[in-house]
């Protein structure tokens, strides 16, 4: 009979697996065979109380012998059929999976790789199970080609996460060409038995552009919906915008590139007012356009201070970022 001498801490850890509902029965019967041992039981004794034999019980003493705990997790290769798939081959098509493609196909199918690369398509199927390989699936993506995407992005990321003292950060985004639609007739009042009705046909009343700005400290919206999408709405937007928060505070505007933003007459009334032109900072960095960043309100003339910032962004820029 060998003798099992085991730590304080390997019986702590035989102990969880024994206990832990979520441990393989065959893993719980190694680990309580080696505490029988632990306690002196003879190998007679462990075969009536736990119900196996005494070549298992002599295996797992001394496979926990030579390598602890761990050894009982393990299982030693047997004599049964080997592979015949060598690991070079395999490689081979995991590589051919992830790099190549099949002629004139978009992409492998478990028969079409199974042909190339002279296996079955079931084999195929467990390879790329194993490695969590999906040639029918795709996701899109794109790259900024912009060599000054990175400073872009951080410019724009810094002002949401780090806005300036005294200021404000909005985010503004227009949606143009909404169908402002309406049902033809309105729908019958409820009664017992008839739930809510409505036309199955609709009349559509012209479109309408909306423009909104998000308050990225508490939510806010601030939305107006105009008949048309053009540098005067959007001028009319900004003076909106401009008139709900106090004049003590700086505007920052997170804009796209869209081509109303950038308007000449949009520019003219930005350099009309040598006053907003002295309030750029020096070292500041205007993603897109340096220099043309000041929208004067025309409520408030009569303040220096007041001025809109606006912040344009690379449209290329991360979809996980807002703006």
């Amino acid at each position: 009979m060998l003798p099992i001498r085991a730590s304080d801490e390997q019986v702590e850890q035989l102990e969880r697996w024994v206990k832990a509902g979520t441990t393989p029965q065959n893993i719980a019967l190694r680990s309580m065979i080696i505490l029988e041992a632990h306690r002196g039981k003879s190998d007679k004794a462990i075969v009536e109380s736990l119900k196996t034999s005494q070549p298992t019980i002599r295996l797992w003493k001394r496979r926990f012998v030579q390598g602890g705990p761990q050894a009982l997790t393990q299982v030693a290769a047997g004599r049964g059929r080997k592979p015949e798939i060598k690991r070079q081959k395999i490689t081979a098509l995991i590589h051919a999976t992830q790099h190549r493609k099949p002629p004139g196909q978009t992409h492998w199918s478990c028969r079409t790789m199974a042909k190339a690369k002279g296996v079955s398509f079931k084999t195929v199927q467990r390879i790329w199970n194993l490695h969590g390989l999906k040639p029918h699936q795709s996701r899109t993506f794109k790259l900024s080609r912009d060599k000054r995407f990175v400073e872009k992005l951080t410019d724009v990321v810094g002002v949401y996460l780090n806005p300036p003292d005294k200021a404000v950060v909005l985010c503004v985004g227009e949606k143009s060409q909404i169908q402002a639609l309406d049902r033809t007739q309105p729908g019958l009042p409820l009664k017992k038995g008839r739930c809510g009705t409505y036309t199955h046909d609709h009349v559509r009343h012209a479109t309408t552009t909306l423009f909104a700005a998000l308050n990225i400290l508490d939510g806010k919206v601030i939305g107006q919906c105009l008949p048309r999408h053009r540098h005067r709405e959007f001028l009319k937007f900004l003076r909106t915008v401009d008139g709900e928060f106090p004049p003590e505070l700086d505007l920052h505007l997170i804009l796209d590139n869209y081509g109303t933003h950038k308007h000449p007459k949009v520019e003219r009334l930005v350099n009309q007012a040598s006053a907003f032109q002295t309030a750029l900072y020096a070292d500041e960095r205007f993603v897109d356009q340096p220099g043309r960043a000041l929208v004067p309100g025309t409520d408030r003339k009569s303040d220096p201070a007041r001025r809109v910032r606006q912040r344009r962004r690379s449209g290329t820029c991360h979809p996980n970022f807002p703006g």
